[in-house]
């Protein structure tokens, strides 16, 4: 499997320095999957920008249906009413698809930004795609900087969770929020909700398992997890029951199969990885898993089977997955059937 390559962060380093000092740049693109810290990084350039009575009068906002050359050319050069700079937003404007002419057109008017101005190309709806071969993505590395809010590092998340429920006069140790982070997934919004939602259920200051167990609304993917580690097990009825969670959490019998032949895929991954004397981080390059304490519940699953297990899980998962998209048959029988199957040779197995 291809390995993904790191995200760029030199772009947000520089915003960050420029945020420090006070001296936010003119042009910026905003992109990526975490949206909280697009957020919270748009907040603090209001709010530096716009600073006093007038503010709102020195925000241009652009939306990609009014957008054209005349129209951001007209809000740049606004100039500022009783303050020292303005802020211009377009939001999902996708500037490598327009007409070559209005392309030409924009890349002028971003390299005459007037000193006063700001400009931020926010992509939130529309992914970001910029091809370093053209023009376009010339000038923009010339004239500003593109911002990518990946997801999180694990270290940088784990502290972010442990300084949330702080704020919330909670306490959470390093292990629980981690298991926080597999259970619910790395996004940093859904996170905050899951931090206000606990701490809001806990009657003591310090977070119990107990506590994330009781409110906490899992992923579908460690939900898969819980199901194949029971698999491998041999223990049929504690993984019929994961699975009847799934289908209360009213998933379709095809993701939660689509999710399970990955489980199953990654198990027998990490079975060749231990057979070859590899450990977690090899897991982690070859399917891109941030979180070394994910990696590792996927070893120590890979502990309690065969590799010669693994690999026909892995040709099931593939046989079933095709017959529910090809003959019609139901799809959670597809699934209980399937789950029998591997709970019962993996108990064979282990006789």
């Amino acid at each position: 499997m291809a390995q993904k390559a790191k995200p760029d962060t030199a772009g947000l380093q520089e915003l960050k320095k420029a945020l420090a000092a006070g001296q936010p740049g003119k042009l910026y693109v905003f992109h990526g999957e975490e949206t909280y810290l697009r957020d919270y990084y748009m907040d603090r350039l209001r709010k530096q920008i716009l600073s006093g009575g007038m503010g709102e009068f020195n925000l241009h906002e652009l939306s990609a249906k009014d957008m054209s050359p005349q129209k951001l050319m007209d809000a740049v050069d606004c100039l500022p009413m009783m303050a020292d700079r303005t802020l211009v937003t377009v939001v999902d404007f996708d500037l490598y698809k327009a007409g070559e002419k209005d392309r030409e057109a924009y890349i002028q008017i971003l390299s005459q930004l007037p000193d006063y101005c700001c400009l931020v190309f926010i992509y939130d709806l529309i992914e970001y795609k910029g091809d370093a071969r053209t023009k376009m993505a010339g000038a923009l590395k010339k004239y500003g900087a593109v911002v990518n809010f990946a997801r999180q590092d694990q270290g940088d998340l784990v502290r972010w969770v442990i300084r949330h429920f702080g704020a919330l006069g909670k306490e959470i140790d390093r292990r629980l929020a981690e298991d926080l982070i597999f259970l619910c997934g790395d996004l940093m919004n859904n996170l905050l909700s899951e931090i206000e939602k606990i701490s809001a259920y806990a009657r003591q200051k310090r977070i119990t398992q107990e506590d994330i167990e009781a409110v906490a609304t899992p992923q579908l993917s460690t939900v898969v997890y819980r199901m194949t580690d029971a698999i491998g097990e041999g223990n049929y009825d504690r993984a019929a029951s994961v699975l009847g969670e799934l289908y209360q959490m009213q998933e379709p019998p095809i993701k939660i199969m689509w999710s399970l032949g990955r489980q199953m895929r990654q198990l027998y991954s990490a079975r060749l990885a231990m057979e070859q004397g590899k450990g977690t981080r090899y897991l982690m390059d070859q399917w891109s898993i941030r979180s070394s304490y994910a990696a590792e519940k996927v070893m120590t699953s890979a502990r309690r089977v065969s590799t010669a297990w693994c690999r026909q899980a892995v040709i099931r998962c593939g046989q079933v997955d095709l017959a529910m998209k090809s003959t019609g048959q139901d799809g959670k029988e597809l699934l209980t059937n399937l789950l029998l199957e591997l709970a019962a040779s993996s108990a064979r197995q282990r006789r």
